[in-house]
């Protein structure tokens, strides 16, 4: 709390831009004059252990790994941002109003409204991507009864609606069993007869219905709940099942078909533009006012040390000059008497 209320304080008094400058930019510019001067005087001394080579390639592997995770993550972040789920699945529970009375067997069978349910496509606000063209269609798993191959052809409706009720779009559609001649039933069901008798196979259909064949998001209004109707009253159905996709194209097509591919040139581009960027930065600060000053500041100090410790050793020479020419005059005064 203390250190939160410190950096307040000191953006208050120095303003936002002094404050960066002292606390982030002036540091920065202190440790990579230091690492340049070090670089130097090891380049100018030579290697002088082996100790001294394993540092200097581990910083280069942990700097390169760094920057190679970092490519890697870029490229994964924008892949799940930009390309969304090929498929959205949900199941369709057909719902109808029976005709008659419940226990009344004597009354009339079958349905007296046509089948109809209500499928959520999502609880959340947005699921689709906006700008994302998407087939929607329905999968009707239907038995080949005497029933069902009478009915002919049938409609099927579904409405897109939002969270407040407001219908965004609807579609019907028309379909039917897919027709088979009496003799190619018979002979179907004649090479097929051990498969239905074991129960691996059945008699029956997957009717598939395509009700959009682009469909797009809308941006303020977007869809969450599905209300689909067949207008039968005759049909009989085992299953259904409601299936939004996808229909990539362009880069979004690239990057789906081909992972591997789009996933190499994606992260070798992460990784130039991260090059780029960090030589850039490099060169504005070595090239910076704060940066100059730095080093102007450090080679006056340098220079005032250098001259310091020549002057040192000037008055140092001087003095052991003069009492050696003392010692000398000395042992003349005492051989002279």
């Amino acid at each position: 709390m203390s250190a939160i209320f410190n950096t307040v304080k000191g953006v208050y008094h120095l303003g936002p831009r002094e404050y960066i400058r002292q606390r982030l930019k002036l540091p920065i510019i202190k440790f990579i004059y230091d690492t340049i001067d070090l670089y130097k005087t090891r380049t100018q001394t030579g290697v002088n252990s082996v100790k001294e080579i394993l540092i200097r390639g581990t910083v280069i592997a942990l700097i390169t790994t760094i920057l190679v995770w970092l490519s890697i993550l870029m490229y994964v972040a924008f892949y799940y941002v930009y390309v969304p789920s090929i498929k959205h699945e949900r199941p369709v529970h057909l719902k109808f109003k029976p005709c008659g009375a419940t226990y009344n067997c004597n009354s009339e069978k079958g349905m007296c409204s046509f089948p109809s349910a209500h499928v959520q496509l999502t609880s959340r606000q947005q699921l689709l991507m906006m700008g994302q063209p998407y087939k929607v269609s329905l999968d009707l798993d239907m038995p080949e009864s005497p029933t069902n191959r009478e009915l002919g052809m049938f409609m099927v409706c579904v409405d897109f609606r939002a969270s407040g009720g407001e219908t965004l779009a609807n579609s019907c559609r028309s379909t039917m069993l897919h027709y088979k001649s009496s003799l190619l039933d018979t002979l179907y069901k004649i090479v097929f007869i051990p498969f239905f008798i074991f129960g691996s196979s059945e008699e029956k259909q997957i009717v598939h219905v395509e009700l959009f064949s682009d469909y797009e998001e809308s941006k303020y209004k977007p869809v969450t709940d599905i209300y689909v109707e067949i207008q039968s009253r005759h049909i009989e159905i085992y299953s259904a099942k409601f299936s939004v996709n996808a229909e990539f194209s362009g880069l979004r097509y690239v990057m789906f078909n081909w992972p591997i591919l789009s996933a190499a040139l994606g992260i070798t581009a992460n990784l130039f533009f991260i090059a780029i960027s960090c030589l850039i930065s490099w060169y504005q600060i070595i090239n910076s006012d704060e940066y100059l000053n730095f080093i102007d500041s450090n080679t006056n100090l340098d220079i005032f040390d250098n001259d310091s410790d020549s002057s040192f050793e000037e008055d140092k020479s001087s003095g052991i000059r003069r009492r050696h020419e003392l010692i000398e005059n000395i042992k003349s005064t005492v051989d002279d008497s």
